[in-house]
């Protein structure tokens, strides 16, 4: 009698505001794998300043530990991280020692929003780019000093300054579509979504049909590098290109 071997279980680490992760995670499940969720406790939502942002972000350093505790008692195979602010913040070396922060915790590798957006990038060899976010200014700044880093010319951000951190899943897909044509061009090999809360995979898939170019919702470009890097190759149609053809 055979025994049924059991997928790769992932932790999903997400803020306790966010609506939108595991509604667009959900659908994709494959070779029996599973989204385990790590809910990190916000009690800062508000995003309409730049004081604001800074006290989500205390916020949620301050709950990550628990949440990952938590979670970790599953015993996951790997952490995801549905939350890409705070991956972005201070470039490169940031988001290094955030996931740094998350193997210390957890003893297991991480998939982060930046990491994910930047290898996405990577595998259309994409180069002038432009971006979505939800955030306010200093969000998109810190997020145009990440790509920049990464060696990506920005044509263009647009933040759509989100009034907190639930309101962001509010956003609605005419809202995100003209968005993503407000930062195309001509010129531009490619554009990419940040903020998990934002809805944006079947929007972008839909548009990048249209536009002939690499359209990227960061929730796809996280579950896509967390998928290749656990060795798991499946092409799965019908949600963009990356997850189709990479």
């Amino acid at each position: 009698m055979s025994v049924a071997v059991k997928g790769t279980k992932f932790a999903l680490v997400l803020p306790s505001t966010n609506t939108s992760v595991e509604r667009e995670f959900h659908h994709l499940r494959p070779q029996d794998c599973s989204w385990h969720t790590g809910r990190i406790m916000i009690k800062a939502p508000a995003l309409d300043s730049a004081d604001a942002f800074g006290a989500f972000r205390e916020c949620l350093n301050e709950a990550l530990p628990e949440a990952l505790e938590v979670v970790m008692t599953c015993k996951p195979d790997y952490i995801v991280m549905g939350m890409s602010a705070e991956t972005f913040w201070g470039g490169v070396k940031g988001n290094a020692a955030f996931e740094q922060n998350v193997r210390d915790l957890t003893g297991l590798e991480v998939t982060t929003g930046a990491t994910a957006a930047g290898e996405a990038l990577k595998a259309f060899g994409a180069k002038r780019i432009g971006i979505v976010t939800p955030y306010q200014p200093v969000g998109d700044e810190q997020v145009v000093a990440y790509f920049t880093e990464l060696g990506h010319d920005v044509a263009a951000i647009k933040g759509l300054c989100s009034a907190s951190a639930t309101s962001i899943a509010d956003e609605t897909p005419q809202t995100l579509r003209e968005a993503f044509l407000a930062v195309d061009g001509p010129d531009v090999d490619a554009l990419i979504q940040c903020g998990t809360n934002l809805e944006c995979i079947a929007v972008a898939a839909e548009l990048e049909k249209e536009l002939g170019k690499p359209v990227i919702a960061i929730n796809l470009a996280t579950m896509w590098h967390a998928f290749r890097v656990n060795g798991i190759e499946d092409r799965i149609a019908g949600y963009g290109s990356l997850m189709e053809l990479h």
